[in-house]
């Protein structure tokens, strides 16, 4: 299997840069898959502590693991407690590749990777235009309480 990098929907991209925000699917591979090879690069963590860190029963986990469980109906929640729980151990992950594992788009993002992408683009800003921006959203703020 060949990684086929797809930043943002963008088509495919030889040699991405690896930043970690981007999306990235590998072709064909489904959950199992998928949490098999990121658990090998998890350094020494297994299912049961991914179970235990994502919130979801090792006997659900195992079970799609196994494939004795289907996995296109999983509570998008678990999907990205198993993201954020890849990410605090060091494995870059996406959203958007656990959902193509299962065979579904991504939902909107979470109010967290929105608001993580905000920063991002706020850290990026000239400080003159960040001051701007707080006033903007602060005035947005105030309108929202008026309506």
């Amino acid at each position: 299997m060949t990684r086929n990098f797809q930043p943002n929907g963008a088509s495919d991209v030889d040699e991405p840069d690896l930043d970690q925000d981007q999306d990235f699917v590998v072709e064909g591979e489904d959950l199992p898959v998928l949490l098999e090879r990121l658990l090998g690069e998890s350094q020494g963590r297994t299912q049961k502590d991914l179970a235990a860190e994502a919130g979801i029963s090792y006997p659900t986990l195992n079970a799609w693991m196994n494939r004795t469980r289907g996995t296109s109906r999983i509570d998008p929640e678990r999907l990205r407690a198993m993201v954020e729980v890849f990410r605090r151990w060091g494995v870059r992950t996406t959203p958007r590749e656990f959902f193509a594992s299962v065979g579904r788009p991504v939902p909107g993002p979470s109010g967290d990777e929105r608001e993580a992408q905000l920063l991002k683009l706020y850290r990026q800003l000239p400080e003159s235009k960040q001051r701007a921006l707080v006033k903007n959203a602060e005035a947005m703020l105030q309108l929202s309480r008026t309506i």
